[in-house]
């Protein structure tokens, strides 16, 4: 059975990457296939995961009867189906994206905002660092010891960015520039990591290829 898995898994990601040719009949199954088998696995974890030690288990067990209000909602969504009681869909759907919307601004206040507010307050000399290169020069402990300096001039070239109200010439001008570059070296970083992950996925794909499939290397 492992050697069958192993070339039914090999058949497909071939059928994957027959997509670089052209698009073709066999991507198209490969593709349909892969989101079928997620659609319902995601549909498997949400069910023993979520609805039933959450929903299921306490209405059968004869408690926490107020679940029955969540379960109301969650069937009415199922109108949306009709023509006629469509509109009832409209209720649950706007009660759980208010819910959401706001757990999420709490979230992201908690988990972000936050989180690099405090990361930003940092003092514009690192005494540490600095006693560090004074002791031991060398080149990382000098990026060490400008680490700070260059984090704090770099949120205020980005933060004079977006002061709007303020208009970008003279020597505002020149930092809002300067925050404009940083601001890009930050976007090609994160293009970057999304590429090389990418990147790792695929040399993932091909190693299995090479090594439990065709058993090469």
């Amino acid at each position: 059975m492992d050697t069958l898995w192993t070339w039914v898994a090999a058949a497909l990601t071939l059928m994957i990457l027959s997509f670089l040719y052209k698009d073709n009949p066999a991507y198209k199954i490969a593709e349909h296939l892969f989101i079928g088998v997620a659609a319902g696995y995601g549909l498997a974890v949400e069910y023993f995961n979520v609805f039933k030690p959450n929903l299921q288990d306490p209405l059968l067990a004869g408690r926490d009867w107020w679940l029955l209000f969540p379960l109301a909602l969650g069937l009415l969504m199922f109108t949306r189906f009709t023509e006629k009681w469509s509109w009832i869909s409209r209720w649950p759907l706007a009660y759980m994206v208010g819910i959401y919307s706001g757990m999420a601004v709490i979230g992201f206040t908690e988990g972000d905002l936050m989180r690099q507010i405090e990361a930003s307050l940092i003092p514009p000399i690192s005494t540490p660092a600095v006693k560090a290169f004074i002791a031991a020069p060398g080149f990382l402990p000098l990026l060490n010891a400008l680490a700070s300096p260059i984090i704090v001039f770099g949120l205020i070239c980005i933060l004079l960015y977006f002061f709007f109200s303020l208009e970008h010439k003279g020597t505002a001008g020149a930092f809002a520039k300067v925050g404009t570059g940083l601001l890009m070296v930050g976007f090609g970083a994160g293009y970057g990591y999304t590429v090389m992950t990418r990147f790792a996925l695929l040399i993932d794909r091909f190693y299995f290829l090479m090594s439990d499939w065709l058993k090469v290397i």
